[in-house]
């Protein structure tokens, strides 16, 4: 299974095109647009959130509610595109117009992929690089991961997220599933803790009147996974190496780990690895989950715990000194509308993103053609923890 995204942050649409889902799957498209919904929320978002009103429409590989095993193809419409029509349009224009053009950027913010981007791709005018690298994107991948969670719930597993914190402030308790399920969406920050709310809203508040950003951790909890999905075999169908390549491609992602994570580098090895335990109603178990469900590079039938770190978003209104591409003299960098801090939407992007990864590996694992076959496989797979 594959995907492919295209279109820019003013452009007219994000299209999305997957590959690979099984047929006869249901699909439910107003749960698609609760998920799309969730994204552009959290305290901190900005003014492009109430511009945007992000619902998908699904154009080819579903009829009547069903995939049909071919490519689905989903549109998500920029509302916001009728402010840009000429600025983002697709018709040639002369070079008088070009030159009269407005929101033309030539000076790099740092912290984007606007100056490298513009020397990768000779543009001139960095529009055409922060078009593309913007967040915006991340819309379509949570359509994607939107999907791919529908694929999962039918096959009960579920797949959860929450902020474990917001600048220094942090939610660290090691809830139980049931836990994060009740209470994740309970408030505008995703932590478990609501006594955090208030707290945290007060160091964004301060962050943004300060003309700054704050970042955080995330955390996606993956329930029910059957075992012995991913790979020891290949380095590259490790699925913990897969799913961290898929949450550091997120924007301001810069860091990703399991379970204990990059606490476990101060711990003794008997303090981390996670002693196998068998019963007959069970099967294998382990009396812990230090390792966040991943052995080998495998699931090992624990809960799947990955963690995300989210660096503050680099587009500041306190912005940073820069240097106009043309002229080469110094500026303070261009401001564009942005967030003063978008963590709880990142949990959202990354759930998605995760998700995707997941449903792929189980593709590969099974013959997935039909999503009964893909069921009733999966089924057996379960069983083998208790049988092997």
């Amino acid at each position: 299974m594959r995907f492919l995204t295209a279109g820019e942050s003013h452009g007219p649409q994000l299209t999305v095109i997957i590959e690979g889902l099984p047929a006869n799957m249901k699909i439910d498209i107003a749960q698609l647009n609760q998920e799309m919904f969730k994204r552009q929320g959290g305290y901190g978002r900005g003014r492009r959130m109430q511009i945007e009103k992000d619902t998908v429409e699904i154009v080819s590989g579903v009829r009547h509610g069903v995939t049909l095993g071919s490519p689905v193809t989903i549109v998500i419409k920029n509302d916001d595109f009728t402010h840009w029509r000429n600025i983002m349009g697709a018709s040639p224009i002369s070079d008088e117009e070009k030159s009269s053009m407005k929101r033309v950027i030539t000076k790099p913010r740092p912290g984007h992929a606007d100056l490298i981007g513009g020397m990768k791709y000779n543009h001139k005018d960095l529009r055409n690089v922060l078009e593309r690298s913007s967040a915006r994107e991340t819309a379509a991948r949570v359509a994607v991961g939107a999907v791919c969670k529908q694929l999962l719930q039918q096959l009960d597993i579920q797949v959860l997220s929450r902020v474990v914190s917001i600048g220094n402030i942090k939610d660290e308790n090691n809830y139980d599933i049931q836990t994060i399920y009740d209470h994740v969406d309970q408030n505008d920050v995703r932590m478990i803790d609501a006594s955090l709310v208030p707290i945290v809203h007060d160091v964004i508040d301060q962050a943004k009147k300060e003309g700054d950003s704050i970042g955080g951790v995330v955390q996606v909890i993956i329930d029910n996974m059957p075992i012995g999905i991913g790979s020891y075999v290949h380095y590259d169908k490790k699925l913990d190496g897969r799913i961290a390549q898929s949450v550091t491609s997120i924007n301001a992602f810069k860091g990703v780990s399991f379970g204990d994570g990059f606490k476990m580098a101060e711990k003794p090895g008997s303090q981390v690895q996670d002693p196998i335990l068998y019963n007959e109603s069970d099967g294998y178990t382990r009396a812990s989950n230090h390792l966040g469900g991943l052995e080998g590079g495998m699931s090992n039938g624990m809960p799947i715990i990955v963690n995300g770190v989210m660096k503050p978003i680099p587009t500041l209104y306190k912005p940073l000194e820069s240097v106009d591409i043309l002229s080469k003299e110094s500026f303070k960098a261009s401001i564009e509308r942005s967030d003063s801090c978008a963590v709880p939407a990142a949990s959202i992007v990354c759930e998605h993103a995760v998700s995707f990864e997941i449903a792929r590996a189980l593709i590969e694992e099974f013959e997935s053609n039909d999503f009964s076959r893909l069921q009733t496989q999966i089924e057996t797979r379960r069983q083998l923890n208790i049988t092997f």
